[in-house]
This record gives C-alpha cells, sequence and structure tokens, in this order.
C-alpha cells in the first residue's frame, strides 16, 4: 500500500496544475450539488487539498 501512496504522492507532485484543476472542478460540482449551502467549507477543503498537492493552489 505504502507504494502506491508513494506513486500517487509523486503524480501528485509532477502534474500540480492538473490536480489543482480537478480538485477546484469537484469544489464548484460539490458547490452546485448543494445549491450553495457549504460554499465557505467546500472552498476551504478544495483549497486545503491543494496546498498538500505540492507546490499549492496553482489556478487562483
Amino acid at each position: 500500500m505504502s507504494d502506491f501512496m508513494d506513486k500517487a504522492k509523486d503524480f501528485a507532485g509532477q502534474h500540480d496544475k492538473q490536480v489543482d484543476q480537478g480538485l477546484e472542478k469537484a469544489g464548484e460540482q460539490v458547490d452546485q450539488r448543494t445549491g450553495g449551502k457549504h460554499d465557505k467549507q467546500i472552498d476551504q477543503g478544495v483549497d486545503q487539498a491543494q496546498r498538500r498537492t505540492g507546490e499549492g493552489d496553482q489556478v487562483r
């Protein structure tokens, strides 16, 4: 299992911009499906996830 996690971390680090864009799109979808009720929490979660994928938030 740790080999898989190492590969996932390497991939995320090498493709930070694409990962950040995917996280942003996922956050937008969740926001739409919840009718914007949890917009602030979703944004915070996306931001935290983006910071953990390498260089950080590349999209905004």
